[in-house]
């Protein structure tokens, strides 16, 4: 099991929540007979506190990479309790990707060129679209709206 463990944490950058759950699947496909309950446990804690895993940081990792590619607080939120994240763990990450709320949807923006930097102005349905692609990405309402209905070339203030 520790084999298994040590190749994994080597491998992926990990979580307690995802090395515990590959350890339960390794068992359950080699058939654990051994005596008495698996060592899953002991072996997450003995990983965590030797510094192998630190969800901490693996969030604040996600956080930046989640803001170079435009995504909101909400959907960062919504990963880091998907890999097992525990909200103290998360605290740091989402707040740093509330202060940078600007700066991903400004990436966001340019990447699906979005309100200024859109080639032309859109029609209605197409800021519909655009705002129901922000909205999906995790940004808040208001700041999805402000820019969808920016003109190209023209940055809303507070947008850098």
């Amino acid at each position: 099991m520790e084999r298994l463990a040590i190749g994994y944490v080597g491998r992926f950058a990990t979580t307690r929540a995802k090395l515990a759950a590959y350890l339960r699947r390794k068992l359950v496909e080699r058939e654990w007979q051994g005596d008495g309950p698996p060592p899953v446990e002991a072996i997450v804690a003995r990983f965590t506190a030797a510094g192998y895993i630190d969800d901490t940081s693996f969030a604040q990792a996600r956080a930046a990479s989640y803001q170079r590619r435009g995504y909101g607080e909400r959907r960062l939120a919504e990963r880091l309790r998907a890999d097992g994240i525990q909200d103290e763990d998360a605290a740091v990450a989402r707040e740093a990707a509330v202060a940078n709320a600007m700066e991903a949807a400004l990436a966001f923006a340019r990447k699906r060129r979005i309100g200024p930097f859109a080639s032309e102005v859109s029609d209605q349905d197409g800021r519909r679209r655009a705002l129901a692609a922000m909205l999906r990405a995790g940004h808040p309402m208001d700041l999805a709206r402000r820019i969808v209905l920016s003109a190209p070339g023209d940055v809303p203030d507070g947008i850098t």
